[in-house]
């Protein structure tokens, strides 16, 4: 193919118009333009290759072949060679299909052939001397092989992944810490107590002081039941002690809150709201919008965030004679299609989430009659439910055997209505709190082996109750909640992300100097230099200065203490009237002798006469009193 590099404009039998190349400036104007053939260079390169290639392959082969001789006319080393890889063969076998496949461009090596396979490997794993003895093995394959049984070992146990090594302790307050909440990215936590209060801790901005940076009390005088954020993380789903769940956002502001129903109507599905107080609540795993509450009014509704005039969805728990019982703890699957509740007596009832007016699964005997069933949370592979009842019990169920409990494990005390369970991230883990009664020993977190449900592990947590626990599955982090007002986190250096992490290599913050001691700064760029004040550098400096200034540094007067002086009143009353009827009972001089109350002045007088002798001293020379041995006492001398 031919494909001309330019047109041209001359004559296409003769040469260039000399005329036009004097005028365009340059001889080579108006020749004819060369032409190429792209598929005969593209051949010829290729041949070229394949030749180089060929030699090349040629060459390695008798280099391989040399060196095999060598090795075999070496003493000792002539095993060595029957294990040792033959690269002639590859080669030979290479040179063969190359020049079989000469016409195919797909199959024949162009430019220089990749590396003899085996070739740097090879002459590391090659043995120098004489061979080893059996057994014998290399230190560094020693512990490979020991880090590979360690991590063996860490797989096949899950107890040492419990993150356990450090903790951190949350002062919440001083009543029980009965809700707990951390966000999916494991950036805030929020705690609710029975001290109406909720408060927000950031595990980023905190340092080593843990204090909490938002504390607020969004349901007034009810205590905190449930805490739990969405599954974005946006909005946090607050369930207190009254009828209405409330909505914040992630810094406490309220966004929403539940309406409430009706208590005149008989039929709760046809109320707009709960109207009992709220047991538990939590959000939808996949909807972000959408949440569930169960309440003392015997419902289970569901609720959307972007509608508060009405609930979603009622579901009604009964018991076995059609009756009205009241649902303790709700939860949805982690695929969000099943909702399950625990009712005060005792069983245990699942909805399909779009069909309220039959259950899927039920059952009548879960827990003891008459007992609170605290919590309920399904596995992260949605085939097993745990249940931890008001019966001191822990069970497990299977969804696909549902009539009776997969495991059990009794003698775990719980004296509150929300004493709750979770899994482990791996799923082999099922975690649980006990309580214990004031001075009667330590509250404890259990660890059981989903499978086996034996006990693998426990953790002393403080001597109260413990209530709540959370173990985050991207933080790798414990949380628990105690009866005593305490927060705890547990986390591992090296098995935890982030979370405490964070704050607790975090040095304390100096505390701030009262702001009131320094002037505040007014910026006024445009004013004169003369009325301009100087710019404040430093505080600390600023307050030195203020220090030696004797105006500023000035102590204010203490207030009086007692009945007053120096023309001040005390601090007993504000008026003179006040101050002689406060002060008539305090005159403790006798003067029921009014000699002796003169007479008590008499020997200062003498010595230093200041009132009557230097009114007299004029007029009169001598002293007109009579001396103080007699025993007749006049003001006035005889005769005046």
């Amino acid at each position: 193919m031919e494909q001309p590099g330019a047109e041209s404009d001359a004559d296409p039998v003769g040469g260039a118009d000399p005329q036009l190349a004097a005028t365009m400036g340059f001889s080579g104007f108006g020749k004819k333009a060369r032409t190429f053939d792209f598929n005969a260079m593209f051949e010829q390169t290729r041949r070229t290759a394949v030749e180089r290639s060929r030699k090349i392959l040629e060459e390695r082969e008798k280099a391989a072949a040399e060196k095999e001789k060598e090795l075999d006319n070496q003493p000792g080393v002539g095993n060595l060679s029957a294990t040792a890889p033959c690269p002639v063969g590859r080669t030979s076998s290479r040179d063969s299909s190359s020049s079989e496949s000469e016409d195919s461009s797909d199959e024949e090596l162009i430019g220089p052939p990749p590396p003899a396979q085996g070739t740097l490997e090879d002459s590391d794993d090659e043995l120098i001397g004489p061979p080893l003895p059996p057994g014998y093995k290399d230190s560094d394959d020693e512990d490979e092989g020991d880090d590979n049984d360690n991590i063996q070992e860490e797989d096949e146990d899950p107890v040492r992944k419990i993150p356990d090594s450090h903790e951190i302790t949350l002062h919440h307050g001083t009543k029980t810490v009965s809700a707990l909440g951390l966000d999916p990215s494991g950036a805030r936590l929020i705690t609710g107590g029975y001290d109406y209060d909720v408060r927000f801790w950031d595990f980023a901005g905190m340092d080593a002081s843990l204090q909490a940076f938002r504390s607020l009390q969004p349901c007034e005088c009810h205590q905190i039941k449930s805490l739990q954020y969405s599954s974005t993380g946006d909005v946090i789903l607050v369930v207190a002690g009254n009828a209405q769940a409330k909505v914040l956002d992630r810094d406490g502001f309220p966004v929403m809150e539940c309406v409430k129903g009706d208590q005149y109507i008989v039929d709760m599905a046809n109320t707009k709201g709960h109207t009992a107080m709220l047991n538990s609540g939590c959000w939808h795993p996949k909807i972000k919008e959408e949440f569930l509450t169960c309440s003392n009014d015997g419902t289970v509704r569901t609720w959307d965030v972007t509608n508060d005039k009405k609930h979603k969805g009622v579901f009604k728990p009964r018991s076995a004679q059609g009756k009205r019982v009241i649902p303790t703890s709700c939860t949805y699957s982690r695929d969000g299609k099943l909702i399950a509740a625990g009712s005060q007596d005792g069983s245990i009832q699942i909805w399909d989430r779009n069909m309220n007016v039959h259950t899927k699964f039920h059952c009548r005997h879960a827990h003891a009659p008459g007992s609170d069933t605290s919590c309920l949370t399904f596995s992260y592979d949605g085939t097993i439910l745990a249940s931890r009842g008001g019966d001191d019990t822990l069970k497990t169920w299977d969804m696909r055997k549902f009539k009776t409990p997969l495991n059990s494990v009794a003698g775990l005390p719980s004296f509150f209505p929300m004493t709750d369970c979770c899994f482990s991230p791996d799923d082999k883990l099922l975690v649980t709190g006990t309580s214990v009664k004031k001075g009667h020993g330590n509250g404890k977190l259990l660890f059981f082996e989903r499978e086996t449900f034996k006990k693998v592990y426990e953790i002393d947590v403080t001597d109260a109750s413990v209530v709540r626990c959370l173990w985050h599955p991207k933080l790798n982090q414990i949380m628990v909640g105690t009866g005593n007002g305490l927060a705890k986190v547990y986390y591992d250096p090296f098995k935890s992300q982030r979370g405490a992490k964070l704050c607790v290599v975090k040095t304390k913050r100096k505390e701030r100097q009262a702001e009131t001691l320094t002037q505040d700064y007014i910026i006024t760029p445009h004013a004169l230099p003369m009325f301009r004040e100087p710019r404040q550098r430093s505080t600390r400096k600023q307050l030195e200065k203020d220090r030696l200034d004797p105006m500023k540094s000035h102590k204010p007067e203490p207030p009086v203490a007692g009945p007053g002086r120096g023309g001040r009143v005390g601090t007993h009353g504000g008026t003179l009237s006040s101050y002689i009827v406060k002060n008539i009972a305090l005159d403790k001089t006798d003067d029921s002798n009014p000699r002796e109350a003169i007479l008590r002045h008499a020997k200062e007088a003498e010595e230093n006469p200041y009132w009557v002798a230097p009114a007299y001293s004029k007029t009169w020379n001598s002293t007109c009193f009579r001396p103080r041995e007699q025993k007749n006492f006049s003001m006035y001398p005889s005769g005046y």
